[in-house]
């Protein structure tokens, strides 16, 4: 059985930064994407960036520029840079994770609350 655990989150001011990370644990195969998604109260689930096995990354439009998502060492670690945070950033924010065999994860997630 597969866990994801995400940490890193918190309140920080509008402009601020944060990094999320997410590592996976358990029996781990063959990752084929690993992506962060939001969840904002009221609002739908949405992704928020995504990295494939071969590096390939896609980012929202609405965090493109700000949010970086990349790989740690452990290719079963996924990070969120977020910089320029905004009010509307606020969301808890959750990890999945898809295998080759179609299998797939989540996080149970972790709160960013951007407000002064």
């Amino acid at each position: 059985q597969v866990q994801l655990v995400e940490s890193g989150g918190g309140l920080v001011q509008p402009g601020g930064s944060l990094r999320l990370s997410c590592a996976a644990s358990g029996e781990v195969f063959a990752i084929y994407v690993m992506a962060w998604y939001r969840q904002a109260p009221g609002k739908q689930r949405e992704m928020v960036a995504r990295i494939t096995s071969h590096g390939t990354t896609n980012v929202a439009d609405s965090v493109k520029g700000r949010f970086t998502i990349s790989r740690g060492n452990a290719k079963n670690t996924v990070y969120l840079q977020m910089n320029s945070l905004k009010p509307e950033d606020t969301a808890v924010y959750s990890c999945r994770q898809v295998e080759y065999s179609g299998l797939e994860y989540w996080g149970l997630g972790t709160q960013v609350t951007v407000s002064s």
